[in-house]
């Protein structure tokens, strides 16, 4: 959906950053494995490792990441207002939000789709069974109009039920008002996780849109754009290069890998640009760790660090 509020203006958001002296993240209100307070009121989750992961590369410190929960309908509007200064909040990066909100999508860290749930009674194991079914979907949203293309695809008839939060969409799908709901894997996942009873319920193996999810911030600032991207891109070289938090400080007393010693910052500052310290890459590693530690769903690959 995409925010109401007009396009930011472009401004100096790396210069504010360091002069705030944290980083101001907007992540989801509360979904399972992505952003979510543990027990002890802690948040953990994969949008949430890449929040700290730009701070530690821009301050030294994971824990100079402010996390604040948004909403689907308000996400955007933080972003664009400057309320936050990066969008982590399982959102499908689209040609329609990177071309008419002002904002730019900065880097892609995992692939997933639209999938479908639906109440495990119903004896359904396949989308090509869902003809005549109902779902409730979000109102004037890219999932229902996703859901319509789908259906009109594959030739099946399917009634849209709309509802304007995703609380009132779980509410009505337990209550048994509608035989699915759809949303990207992770969102799904997430809502099977957290029903009462999860066995009640299945995740169709088919997609109905395939979608990257990714880091968005504000237009107007390439060197904030970058460094949150290049945060990233430390995560997934990590994951590469078979380095985590627990071994890290090891390799990097004892390794002689060149590209190793290249990424750890002992040869050479490749954040000598945005001034950062040579070893910006070393925090990131040691306080958050990579890709493999808390992502669950396809991740992106890259190798440009090394890159010619």
């Amino acid at each position: 959906m995409l925010g109401l509020a007009a396009p930011a203006q472009a401004g100096s958001t790396f210069d504010a950053v360091k002069r705030n002296g944290e980083v101001r993240c907007a992540v989801s209100t509360g979904l399972a494995g992505m952003s979510q307070p543990d027990a002890q009121g802690i948040w953990r989750g994969f949008d949430v490792d890449i929040c700290r992961a730009v701070a530690a590369a821009m301050f030294g410190d994971a824990g100079k990441a402010r996390l604040i929960p948004t909403t689907t309908a308000t996400r955007f509007t933080a972003l664009q207002s400057g309320e936050v200064d990066l969008l982590s909040r399982t959102t499908a990066l689209t040609l329609a939000r990177d071309s008419q909100l002002g904002l730019t999508i900065t880097v892609p860290h995992f692939f997933t789709g639209q999938g479908v749930l639906v109440h495990r009674r119903l004896n359904i194991t396949s989308a090509a069974q869902l003809d005549g079914a109902t779902f409730c979907a979000m109102l004037a949203s890219e999932i229902e109009r996703n859901l319509a293309d789908w259906a009109r695809q594959k030739n099946i008839r399917i009634t849209t039920i709309p509802f304007d939060t995703p609380p009132t969409i779980q509410a009505a799908f337990q209550a048994g008002r509608c035989d699915a709901i759809s949303n990207d894997m992770i969102n799904l996942s997430g809502n099977r996780a957290a029903a009462p009873n999860p066995a009640d319920l299945v995740l169709l193996p088919e997609l109905v849109f395939k979608e990257p999810h990714g880091v968005l911030v504000r237009n107007g600032d390439a060197e904030w754009a970058a460094l949150t991207r290049w945060a990233v891109f430390a995560l997934i070289q990590a994951e590469e290069m078979g380095l985590t938090q627990a071994n890290v400080a090891e390799i990097r007393a004892t390794t002689t890998d060149p590209k190793i010693r290249r990424f750890l910052g002992l040869t050479e500052n490749v954040g000598t640009g945005w001034g950062l310290p040579a070893g910006w890459a070393f925090e990131v590693v040691r306080q958050v760790g990579n890709t493999a530690r808390s992502s669950t769903a396809g991740r992106a690959r890259c190798s440009a660090w090394n890159a010619d």
